[in-house]
């Protein structure tokens, strides 16, 4: 029963930070059409929590859960920052998760009052996913795509880069038993070196997805102009996907068929599925660099004030701290426990940190 009920208040509490969480996109879209489709999702999500919470209560199992867990908090406040488009994406590939979870549930489960609520809320949750999809542009389905946190995303990632290589580089400095100044010198040559190298990637990537999406559109406008006959029958087949009847779907298509630039436009969100090409390359290396930067200068700082075994100290315990922190903010990307997240990236920089040492020492007295 113990395995049980930590599945149901898992369950839970995933339902019950949902729902907060559509609440913030229902608060925070300004878009009419959207603001009811997060409200209607929301309040399904709140039937959800009413299901978990009476199959505990028939079950006679107590709980303490009623309120988001401090990550779904953590992620409604970064909406204000960098706005709801990254937290519709997560939401997106969530309720895709919960899709696979609760198949996965309704399969192992041998007690029927879970199998059934399990099947009922995975309809629910490939119906949230499938509105979400529709929001946003897209076709496929959610739970066999991998999403991604936009912006939000290249600052955590560029940050735990920087600190991880450029801790490593100073604890391998350090194992060297080399100066302070030295240590230093070498912290403030990785974190430019570090900066450079994510920013130059941060630019190519984003240039070769633009360059395929520009590619794609030209293709499709030439089709267009080449083809016009054929792009309207096609346009005609995808609004009689999304519901509509074979009449009025001709219908429709002739008509945006008459604006070229309107066809085009219509060819690249159904078809194509491009809603958006991203940032631009420019902004992606400054963004991806900057955040590298500011990663990679965490070790760096105490030795700018201290010296000695204070500096090498203070620059462990913040880089390990750090570590836990953007171990953390990566689960709000993966989609695991923020807390075990966090764990295991500290032990990730604890290994870099002994790694590099010891090569440090090895290095000197082989030379």
């Amino acid at each position: 029963m113990d395995k049980k009920k930590k599945i149901w208040l898992h369950h839970l509490q995933d339902e019950i930070d949902a729902a907060y969480l559509y609440s913030t996109l229902e608060s925070k879209t300004t878009r009419d059409n959207e603001r009811e489709s997060y409200g209607r999702l929301k309040n399904i999500e709140y039937k959800h929590v009413e299901a978990w919470s009476t199959l505990l209560k028939e079950n006679e199992i107590e709980h303490h859960i009623h309120k988001p867990s401090f990550k779904a908090r953590a992620m409604s406040s970064l909406t204000g920052l960098m706005g709801i488009s990254w937290l519709r994406e997560i939401m997106l590939r969530e309720e895709g998760d919960e899709v696979k979870s609760y198949l996965k549930l309704y399969k192992q489960s041998h007690d029927a009052a879970t199998q059934e609520i399990a099947i009922r809320l995975a309809k629910d949750s490939a119906g949230h996913a499938q509105s979400l999809n529709e929001l946003m542009g897209r076709d496929k389905e959610p739970w066999h795509q991998t999403g991604s946190g936009g912006i939000l995303r290249n600052v955590v990632y560029g940050f735990n880069d920087g600190l991880t290589a450029n801790f490593g580089l100073i604890a391998g400095v350090i194992g060297a038993h080399s100066s302070d100044h030295f240590i230093l010198v070498s912290g403030a040559a990785g974190l430019l070196a570090d900066a450079l190298s994510m920013g130059a990637s941060g630019y190519l990537a984003a240039k070769s997805e633009r360059e395929v999406y520009d590619h794609e559109i030209r293709m499709e406008a030439e089709e267009i102009k080449m083809m016009p006959e054929l792009e309207q029958e096609e346009l005609a087949v995808i609004y009689q996907t999304k519901g509509m009847d074979e009449s009025s779907a001709a219908i429709l298509a002739a008509e945006v068929m008459k604006d070229p630039d309107k066809a085009l436009e219509e060819k690249v969100h159904e078809e194509l599925g491009i809603a958006d090409a991203g940032m631009s390359p420019v902004r992606e290396a400054w963004l991806t660099g900057i955040a590298t930067a500011i990663g990679a200068f965490i070790p760096v700082l105490p030795f700018i004030f201290l010296t000695g075994y204070p500096a090498i100290i203070t620059a462990f315990i913040l880089a390990m701290l750090m570590h836990f922190g953007v171990g953390a903010a990566r689960s709000f990307f993966t989609g695991r426990n923020l807390w075990r997240s966090g764990l295991e990236m500290f032990i990730v920089g604890m290994g870099v940190a002994i790694i590099g040492y010891i090569l440090g020492d090895m290095i000197t007295h082989w030379l």
